[in-house]
């Protein structure tokens, strides 16, 4: 038998409450630990975009440069010299010799004449062959780099 007074020294059942403090006591290490992996693992996915955004953005840097240069030597192709060649042609002759040229160096030709002459000449040019060197000269006047330079 158990003596009366032994029943009164044993510790009450604890409480519902007190298991769960216990409990959330022993897993806090754990899950704090979690949630800073948690948090790096987040951390290391935003740099990755920003990695990524930032070779995009040296793309299309190096895109743009290159557009640029390709600009650059298109004006400079028709040199003052080769301009005053055409300048001083009959419109019919220099039309039959800009259309045999390659359309790039034709069409910088064209854009260093006068507009006058310019449009002289593109009038008496086959009519697809002027279309062409239009749109080359409008995109080389363009003031935005187009989405594809070439």
């Amino acid at each position: 038998m158990i003596a009366p007074g032994a029943l009164a020294q044993q510790a009450p059942p604890p409480s519902l409450e007190a298991e769960i403090r216990a409990f959330c006591g022993n897993i806090a290490d754990a899950a704090r630990d979690q949630r800073y992996l948690l948090q790096k693992k987040e951390l290391e996915e935003l740099q990755a975009d920003v990695d990524e955004r930032m070779r995009q953005l040296e793309e299309g840097s190096a895109k743009y440069r290159e557009w640029l240069k390709k600009r650059e030597d298109f004006m400079q192709v028709a040199d003052t010299q080769l301009v005053e060649i055409y300048k001083n042609m009959a419109p019919d002759s220099a039309a039959a010799q800009l259309e045999i040229v390659k359309p790039g160096i034709a069409a910088a030709i064209v854009m260093k004449l006068s507009p006058r002459l310019a449009s002289s000449i593109l009038n008496e040019m086959d009519t697809k062959k002027a279309a062409a060197l239009t749109t080359i000269i409008a995109a080389a006047a363009a003031p935005e780099q187009p989405k594809d330079p070439s």
